[in-house]
């Protein structure tokens, strides 16, 4: 009789190390085993401060069957279980075997935060948590750990899953399977609960500041769409009162008001134009100097078009000096001699020189009709003067047309201009009548007189 109630005990006892325990909070305290229990678990925690997890197991296992919750005072069973199973997770290629090791980490917070109402937030935390950054669990599982988590903590949830819970939101979001509205209720919720950890949790306040601007860098992905101009106002002003003096602060808050969808009609959004539009007024007119004294034949140009005529030839003059002794590029040379022949052609009346401007503008852009045109215009404008007589003038306008018919012969651009001009000046050609009497032939060359000093064929 005394052997068989041995054998019961003995079986007994040898049964809760392999059958699951009867109830996920039971303590050591009342066990007939506590003392195995308690050599158990101390033999155990030797291996989980060295990190030797697969030899902590055996001990672990004994102690967690036996008694879950320990002594009812502390909760390392579930917390060092869960570290034991994760490090089975990483540690296997067995799809499976990940799958059994995933569940009972999981199981394992959970009955941490059941067994221990006062551990629950941080349990339930650090499983959304581990869901996300170790286990890849579906997004819809790890975004409703997030939420159990909320629930379970409200304001005192951990911030752990500030980046979990955010990743989701803005991936979700993007692939149509939030909407923005629920995509602003979890910034809300979030930022509700940041704000509140880092005014009441002054062990870890900086540590929930540092969440809440990581988190916050994330949403940023997608603030854009779900955000409108009053959010916006309210985010960004703060930062532009502290900063009111910051150019670069007033710039980013007033484009990104304006790219939001803010009224200029809106008070703040009035005080910012105001101010954006000095600064940028004078960052463009110290741009502008700046490019200006590196290239003073840009300079000209601007100089020309505001009809600064003088001052435009001083610059077009340094600008290619300065063009000849550095890259000497060809295309602004030829623009820059193009428009200095333009002023002394326009406006000083000096000929020659603007004709030998032209003609050196050309010969670095090749191709180009303007200078001709130019040339040609030049002949025509002084015609009436060309000589001692209206025949002599005549053959001033040959040389016009001339140039006009060589302009559009190498320049499709300026082909429409040139025809018309060509059918303008035909009526001014030379007379036969006093070509004859010049006995002149048709077919024969001739030298214009005056400055212009070209050869043409009369007829």
């Amino acid at each position: 009789m005394k052997n068989l109630v041995k054998l019961f005990v003995f079986v007994l006892v040898a049964g809760s190390w392999m059958s699951p325990a009867f109830g996920q909070c039971e303590t050591w305290l009342k066990s007939p085993q506590k003392d195995a229990l308690e050599e158990a678990h101390v033999l155990y925690r030797q291996y989980i401060k060295t990190e030797e997890y697969d030899k902590a197991f055996e001990n672990w296992e004994k102690a967690y069957k036996g008694a879950p919750a320990a002594d009812g005072q502390r909760f390392m069973h579930y917390v060092d279980g869960r570290k034991i199973y994760l490090h089975k997770f990483k540690n296997t290629t067995d799809e499976a075997k990940k799958k059994e090791y995933a569940a009972m980490a999981l199981r394992l917070f959970d009955e941490q935060g059941n067994c221990y109402p006062n551990e629950k937030v941080t349990a339930t935390g650090l499983k959304a948590y581990e869901m996300f950054y170790t286990i890849n669990s579906p997004y819809p599982d790890t975004k409703k750990a997030c939420e159990d988590a909320i629930a379970a903590g409200g304001n005192n949830t951990s911030y752990v899953i500030f980046q979990p819970y955010t990743s989701i939101a803005v991936w979700q979001y993007q692939n149509k399977q939030m909407t923005a509205e629920e995509a602003r209720n979890v910034y809300t919720k979030l930022n509700e609960i940041a704000d509140y950890g880092i005014a009441n949790n002054a062990k870890q306040s900086e540590a929930f500041q540092q969440a809440k601007e990581a988190m916050n860098a994330t949403f940023a992905q997608i603030e854009n769409e779900i955000f409108d101009c009053a959010f916006f106002k309210s985010k960004l002003e703060p930062d532009y009162r502290a900063h009111s003096d910051d150019t670069e602060v007033i710039k980013f808050v007033y484009n990104k008001l304006k790219q939001q969808g803010c009224p200029d009609e809106d008070a703040f959004v009035t005080e910012l134009k105001g101010r954006y539009e000095t600064i940028v007024a004078a960052e463009n007119e110290a741009r502008r100097a700046e490019h200006y004294a590196n290239n003073p034949g840009d300079h000209g140009i601007a100089l020309f078009k505001d009809g600064k005529y003088s001052e435009a030839l001083e610059k077009f003059e340094k600008g290619i000096a300065k063009e000849k002794a550095g890259e000497n590029n060809s295309e602004k040379l030829a623009n820059y001699y193009f428009y200095m022949a333009s002023i002394e052609f326009r406006q000083l009346n000096r000929y020659s020189a603007a004709r030998e401007d032209a003609r050196i503008a050309a010969k670095y852009k090749p191709g180009w009709g303007q200078p001709y045109m130019l040339i040609g215009d030049m002949y025509a404008t002084t015609s009436n003067s060309c000589g001692s007589d209206g025949f002599e003038a005549a053959l001033a306008v040959l040389a016009a047309i001339d140039k006009y018919a060589y302009a559009k012969s190498i320049d499709s651009e300026v082909a429409g201009d040139a025809n018309s001009k060509i059918a303008r000046y035909s009526a001014y050609y030379p007379n036969k009548e006093e070509a004859f009497m010049r006995k002149i032939n048709e077919g024969d060359s001739m030298t214009v007189p005056c400055w212009i000093g070209e050869t043409v064929r009369c007829g």
